[in-house]
């Protein structure tokens, strides 16, 4: 089963990437996207369809919204958290998929300082919480999303520089650790120990070009589904791109063992 979570900056500004993507260069059964930046009836549900995947849709205009798109059938879907504070921004949605739970995270972007800050803190407790009704050691998890977060100088393109930014800053760092914490590996790291590869690089300054990004897209994984993984990879041809205009995300994808 190979599963790949994929920040698209606008799924119908990124649609003819993807199809080409999927039937030219890799193809993947479960695709968990973020930032699709519509709303449900605006999703391009036949074009999915015609390349066999059914899909549920948390969306929301403009902004932020996750979908998952699966050539399996879904057992269960949740949109959002089930609480109207954390659910009025469309930034998770879960599904269960031959036995598998899978989370698809769009964690906010923040700032240096203020209420958009601390919402980003926060949300990483709220998270935490949300997934301590399934028991880690046993259950087969995956959480998968754009989680805005650095977690290492491995994971910057320039450590010194980038430090104290946005996606970089201690608290951030200390705050997805923590949610990390209640049993979730970063099943890149855990397989790449020592690999410096970046999943996301600014428009600006020819960045990807260079290779001047951060890895702030990941697929964690409970111990149970971690021991299933056979690869995890990121994929550079949908961002290494001049036409169709790529997303400034890559996605990161990885295969499991049935």
């Amino acid at each position: 089963m190979k599963i790949a979570t994929f920040n698209v900056n606008s799924i119908n500004a990124r649609l003819e990437l993807i199809k080409r993507w999927l039937t030219e260069k890799n193809t993947i059964d479960i695709l968990c996207f973020q930032e699709i930046k519509c709303e449900e009836n605006r999703f391009p549900f036949k074009d999915f369809e015609e390349l066999g995947y059914q899909c549920a849709v948390f969306g929301q205009k403009a902004y932020n919204g996750v979908a998952i798109c699966s050539k399996f059938d879904f057992e269960e879907i949740q949109k959002g958290f089930g609480d109207p504070f954390w659910d009025e921004q469309k930034r998770f949605m879960r599904a269960k998929i031959k036995g598998i739970h899978i989370c698809n995270v769009y964690a906010p972007h923040g700032d240096l300082d203020g209420e958009k800050h601390i919402y980003k803190l926060q949300f990483f407790k709220n998270l935490k919480e949300y997934l301590r009704q399934f028991d880690l050691k046993k259950e087969d998890i995956i959480v998968v999303g754009d989680m805005n977060v650095a977690r290492e100088d491995i994971d910057v393109w320039d450590a010194d520089l980038l430090r104290g930014t946005i996606g970089f800053m201690d608290d951030e760092r200390e705050a997805f650790e923590d949610f990390l914490h209640i049993g979730l590996i970063d099943l890149f790291r855990e397989c790449h120990p020592d690999i410096k590869q970046f999943t996301w690089w600014d428009y600006k300054n020819a960045a990807v070009w260079r290779d001047e990004g951060m890895r702030i897209d990941y697929i964690l994984t409970s111990n149970p589904v971690k021991d299933k993984c056979e690869s995890i990879e990121v994929d550079m041809w949908p961002r290494r791109r001049r036409s169709p205009t790529p997303s400034d995300h890559a996605p990161v994808v990885a295969i499991f063992a049935d």
